[in-house]
């Protein structure tokens, strides 16, 4: 399975409105983007259907994407809540798949130290 990365700069993330500012950025969602978990758990979903027009940066069927958090250190710290979204919303993207009978689209490439 061919991967592809892509590199979160979870650095400029605060609050709710910078983190889905940071993913629509990184990933390129859709002008209706709803900035909400559950748009982005859809948005997810569809990481692997370029057609689907819900990510700029879609992988093609069979791959996968991965999201590069350097430092997870500083953003479990900083901002717990998206944090443990962003690890709640890719099991919910990847269970969502399953269950449909697909395979897991979605992984994330962790540095440095959970607290």
């Amino acid at each position: 399975m061919n991967t592809v990365f892509v590199t979160i700069p979870t650095g400029l993330i605060s609050d709710w409105a910078s983190f889905h500012e940071v993913f629509d950025h990184a990933l390129g969602f859709p002008w209706f983007y709803g900035a909400n978990m559950d748009a982005w758990i859809d948005c997810m979903s569809c990481a692997d259907q370029p057609s689907a027009e819900m990510l700029i940066k879609a992988v093609q069927p069979g791959e996968l994407l991965a999201l590069r958090i350097d430092d997870v250190e500083d953003f479990a710290r900083r901002c717990p809540d998206q944090f443990k979204a962003l690890l709640d919303g890719t099991a919910v993207v990847n269970h969502r798949r399953i269950a449909a009978g697909e395979q897991p689209v979605l992984a994330l490439l962790i540095s440095g130290h959970l607290p």
